[in-house]
């Protein structure tokens, strides 16, 4: 196993950025249930610093990949934001885009990956990964399909409860805003999960 190299603390979610972490837990969460997957994750992207960052984990490498960063163009996650399509790969061992070296950094080398692109408005906010889904789930198109149509859903409700900036002078009004995009975002999730089981 590769040791974890910490380039810095990762600092405490701020509190306005507990409904945007309560979704994308949601997000990974649902997802690594539906497709019988080992992990699931999401990365963001930070233009400002051409980083994809994981923002939210379920399965293995919970407890400390939240946080980590790596330049967006490497691997198969950085050739999915970078394209906006989607990709499944059955044996990454046998796959020359996959970055094993990142994945020995994160103290999970995964044998198979799902990945979908999340775009909202023609915009790539980050990557859905599925990590080691059951054979069942990675074989098909139609459950790369299900994970697209996972990921757009998922940016679409990231896009409603993102909170946007308001004045200083309006921190209530900005709260109570919060609260209600917080519920509908979680609603537009919930349908779209029982849509996916129905369906599985």
């Amino acid at each position: 196993m590769t040791p974890r190299t910490e380039s810095a603390p990762v600092p405490a979610p701020a509190p306005s950025d507990a409904p945007r972490n309560e979704l994308l837990q949601s997000v990974v969460d649902v997802a690594r249930a539906i497709f019988g997957a080992a992990a699931s994750s999401v990365l963001l992207l930070d233009e400002e610093a051409d980083e994809l960052v994981f923002r939210a984990v379920s399965g293995e490498g919970q407890e400390f990949l939240v946080g980590r960063r790596f330049p967006a163009g490497r691997g198969i996650a950085g050739w999915v934001a970078t394209s906006g399509e989607p990709m499944v790969v059955d044996d990454l061992a046998a796959t020359p885009s996959f970055d094993r070296s990142l994945a020995e950094s994160t103290e999970y080398v995964p044998d198979s990956l799902m990945a979908a692109p999340l775009i909202s408005d023609s915009r790539v906010l980050g990557v859905l990964e599925v990590l080691d889904a059951s054979p069942q789930a990675r074989s098909s198109v139609r459950e790369l399909d299900l994970l697209a149509m996972f990921a757009r859903q998922a940016a679409a409700a990231l896009r409603v409860i993102t909170p946007v900036p308001v004045a200083a002078g309006l921190p209530a009004a900005g709260r109570a805003l919060e609260g209600a995009q917080r519920e509908d975002a979680l609603r537009l999730l919930g349908s779209l999960e029982q849509v996916l089981r129905g369906t599985g």
